[in-house]
C-alpha cells in the first residue's frame, strides 16, 4: 500500500517554534487559572512576562490631552484620508524622523540616528527575523552569550533554519561576556563544521537586567570586523535603565570609542521596539536600524510582511516628536521602575532571596539555587513545578534561559501593580518560610543519634533518609505534604 502523502508541511507538522518549553508552559498555566485581587485571588500571578505597565497613565494623559495625534478624533479627521490610504513600506517620513530622533533621546543624546535606515517591523520579534533572513542562510550560526531570551530560539530560527549556539557565561563574574568564552564558541563552532554568521547580545540584557560596558561592546565590535561576521544589538530595554551605569549603545561606541576605520560598519546592526520600554506591545513596533546599505534595502522590502499600521505610525509620530514629553516619560518611568526593583527585592532578601544585582529591564535574576534538592537541571524544574502549581506564581526558570547553572529563575515585577506585587511576595514568604521549617525539621531529625545507628543497619532507609536531609524540596512533595498533587 501507497504511503500516505504528508497534508501539512514540515513546519506546519513540527515544533520549530519552540513552545515546548518551560518558559511557554508557564503562561499556558497562567491562562488557564489568571490572578485576579478581587473575583480569582487563587489564581496564578504571571510574573513570566516582561511589560511594563507602571507608567501607562503618562501616556494615556498625553493621547487625552492631543486629540490631533489621532486620525479618528475630530481633531486629527483632515488627515484621516490620507492616513488610512498610506501603505508604502519604507514608512510616514515623520514616523521615521521622530523614531530615529528619539532613539538618540532615549541614548542620552550620545548618539545620533539617519532616519533613512530606520526599517519597520512587527515588534522585536519582526526585527529579530528580518535580520536573520539578512544576515545568514539556513544550517548558518549566530552566537550568543547565556542566560538568552528564549524567544530568540523562535524569533531568528523558526522559519529562517539558522542556528543558535551559545556562549557560555557564569555566575562566578555575573554572567559577564569574556573574550575567551566567545573565542571558545566560535572555535566549537567552526571545529563542528559550523559557519558563524554574527554575534547576536541583548543590552540591556534579558534575563540579568544588566548593561553591557563600552570596553565588552569596543571588543565584540572589533572581534566581527576581525572575524567577519555580523554584530547584532537588540537594544529593547535601552529606555528601561533605572540605576548607573548608564546605558550605553553600540551606536555611540563606534561613533566615539573606536579609532576611524578600525570597526567595518557594515557589519553593525540594531534591532529595537517600543514594547517594553513604553508597554506597547500590541502596537507591535519594532525597528531594523542597519549601517549596512544593502541590509537596509532587503529589510525594508521584507516589512511588507509585518508593517505597522500607517494610523499607529501616525500617532507615534506625533508623542515621538514630542522632546519634552519624552524627556519627562523617560525620567518618570526610570523612577518608577527603581521603586519597583527596590521594594521587590528587598522583599526577597526579607526572607534570604538573592537576586544579581542589575540595573536596568522589567525583571530580576532570581537566585534559589540554595533550594535545589541537588544541582541539577531537574531538580530546578522540579521546584518550578512547584512554584507554578502551588505557590500560583508563573516564574520562569533559567533553563528555559539556557543557563546551565541550575537554581536562577526570572521573576517579572513591572507587569502588575502594587497590590499584587505585594501578593506575590506573601505567597514567596510563605513558601520559603515552610521550606525553611521542613529543612529545620530534617537537622532535628539528623542529630538524633539512634536514628542514626539505625539508618546504618537499614541501607534501604538510609538512602530515603540521605535524600530527605539532603533536600526540604523531598520533604514538601512527601505523600504527607500538601504540595505533593501539585508536584505530579
Amino acid at each position: 500500500m501507497a504511503s500516505r502523502p504528508e497534508l501539512l508541511s514540515r513546519m506546519a507538522a513540527g515544533d520549530g517554534h519552540g513552545e515546548k518549553s518551560s518558559y511557554f508552559d508557564g503562561w499556558k498555566a497562567y491562562d488557564m487559572n489568571p490572578f485576579d485581587l478581587r473575583h480569582n485571588p487563587g489564581g496564578v500571578i504571571q510574573m513570566g512576562l516582561a511589560e511594563n505597565q507602571l507608567s501607562l497613565d503618562l501616556i494615556e494623559e498625553w493621547s487625552k490631552a492631543h486629540p490631533e495625534a489621532s486620525i479618528c478624533t475630530a481633531a486629527g479627521a483632515s488627515q484621516f484620508k490620507r492616513i488610512a490610504n498610506f501603505q508604502d513600506y519604507h514608512g510616514l517620513p515623520e514616523f521615521r524622523q521622530a523614531m530615529a530622533q528619539f532613539m538618540g533621546q532615549v541614548r542620552g543624546w550620545k548618539a545620533t540616528f539617519d532616519p533613512d535606515r530606520v526599517v519597520m517591523s512587527g515588534g522585536a520579534t519582526g526585527a529579530q527575523e528580518t535580520l536573520a533572513f539578512c544576515l545568514a542562510n539556513p544550517g548558518e550560526a549566530f552566537l550568543v552569550p547565556t542566560p538568552y531570551y528564549p524567544g530568540f530560539d523562535r524569533d531568528c530560527c523558526w522559519r529562517s533554519g539558522i542556528k543558535l549556539l551559545p556562549i557560555e557565561c557564569h555566575s562566578s563574574n555575573d554572567f559577564r561576556l569574556t573574550k575567551e568564552a566567545l573565542v571558545t564558541a566560535y572555535e566549537s563552532a567552526r571545529s563542528s563544521g559550523v559557519r558563524v554568521k554574527g554575534i547576536l547580545i541583548t543590552n540591556p540584557s534579558n534575563p540579568l537586567g544588566t548593561t553591557t560596558d563600552r570596553a565588552t561592546l569596543a571588543m565584540l565590535a572589533a572581534f566581527a570586523t576581525e572575524h567577519r561576521v555580523h554584530l547584532v544589538c537588540d537594544e529593547i530595554y535601552a529606555g528601561s535603565v533605572f540605576a548607573k551605569p548608564d546605558f550605553v549603545s553600540i551606536a555611540e561606541v563606534i561613533d566615539h570609542d573606536v579609532p576611524a576605520g578600525a570597526v567595518d560598519r557594515d557589519l553593525i546592526h540594531i534591532a529595537y521596539s517600543l514594547s517594553k520600554d513604553f508597554g506597547l506591545p500590541g502596537f507591535r513596533v519594532g525597528i531594523v536600524y542597519s549601517y549596512n546599505d544593502a541590509v537596509v534595502a532587503c529589510a525594508r522590502k521584507m516589512s511588507s510582511f509585518g508593517l505597522v499600521s500607517s494610523q499607529t505610525q501616525y500617532f507615534l509620530a506625533k508623542m515621538l516628536g514630542d522632546e519634552e514629553f519624552m524627556g519627562r516619560f523617560l525620567r518618570e518611568s526610570a523612577r518608577r521602575l527603581a521603586a519597583r526593583h527596590d521594594r521587590f527585592t528587598s522583599g526577597l532578601r526579607e526572607v534570604g532571596i538573592g537576586c544579581l544585582r542589575n540595573n536596568a529591564g522589567l525583571f530580576s535574576w532570581m537566585d534559589l539555587r540554595g533550594m535545589l534538592r541537588e544541582k541539577t537541571a531537574e531538580a530546578e524544574l522540579e521546584l518550578w513545578r512547584v512554584i507554578i502549581r502551588k505557590v500560583k506564581l508563573n516564574v520562569s526558570p533559567g533553563t528555559s534561559f539556557h543557563c546551565r547553572e541550575p537554581g536562577w529563575f526570572r521573576v517579572c515585577h513591572a507587569n502588575m501593580d502594587d497590590e499584587t506585587m505585594e501578593v506575590a511576595l506573601g505567597r514567596i514568604r510563605d513558601f520559603v518560610h515552610q521550606h525553611q521549617r521542613q529543612k529545620a525539621k530534617a537537622q532535628r531529625w539528623a542529630a538524633k543519634g539512634q536514628l542514626h545507628l539505625s539508618l546504618q543497619r537499614h541501607g534501604a532507609m538510609a538512602s530515603q533518609y540521605h535524600h530527605a536531609l539532603s533536600s526540604p524540596m523531598a520533604a514538601l512533595l512527601s505523600p504527607r505534604s500538601p504540595l505533593v498533587h501539585a508536584a505530579s
